[in-house]
């Protein structure tokens, strides 16, 4: 009986030291909530996730514009008929494609412990013409006239890239990667991403 009593006793104090020892034991950081999830992830989601240089070779010859008179369109249509613009030039660009961080915030986070799913924002994509790379092929334009194919090979580059949906792919693959790294550093040790509405 005493020694069961003695076992008793032994059991409930290693029972109570490990208890404390629990309680008094470093504890990892507490687990950010879900809008300073998004703050944090909009920090890093700033960061380009994908730049690459495109090329095209565009060929561009505009019609006569009209004036509003008669003697103005007929002059027009004479200088037109001598000289007859068109250009070809090789247009290099950059485009940039990055999570649209506007629209990322705590309704697009759940946290449950250590996992955390988010439903990325859209990408959204940027083109810059490279001008001093561009290579006039053959042109007999006015720098108004060059200036508008210019516009018009930058709308061809836009149209290219947000039709790409590998590109595209590549660039939410690139967020993804950047953003699970940042959450991993964070504590969290599960990263899921999620489908939402409207994404």
């Amino acid at each position: 009986m005493r020694r069961l009593a003695t076992l008793l006793l032994l059991a409930l104090a290693a029972g109570a030291g490990l208890g404390l020892a629990l309680r008094l034991a470093p504890r990892g950081p507490a687990l950010p909530d879900p809008p300073a999830v998004a703050v944090r992830i909009r920090e890093v989601a700033r960061l380009e996730t994908l730049q690459v240089t495109l090329y095209k070779k565009i060929t561009f010859a505009p019609e006569p514009a009209e004036s509003g008179s008669f003697w103005g369109d007929v002059a027009g249509w004479v200088r037109y008929t001598l000289r007859s613009p068109r250009g070809k030039a090789i247009v290099f660009a950059d485009a940039h494609l990055s999570l649209d961080v506007d629209h990322l915030d705590a309704s697009r986070i759940r946290i449950a412990g250590r996992t955390v799913e988010l439903a990325l924002p859209p990408v959204r994509a940027s083109v810059e013409l490279r001008p001093g790379d561009t290579e006039i092929i053959d042109s007999n334009l006015d720098s108004a006239e060059t200036a508008r194919l210019l516009e018009l090979a930058k709308v061809a580059f836009e149209r290219e890239v947000e039709a790409d949906a590998a590109l595209r792919e590549r660039a939410r693959s690139s967020a993804e990667r950047a953003i699970r790294g940042l959450l991993a550093g964070l504590g969290f040790t599960d990263v899921r991403f999620v489908g939402m509405a409207g994404s």
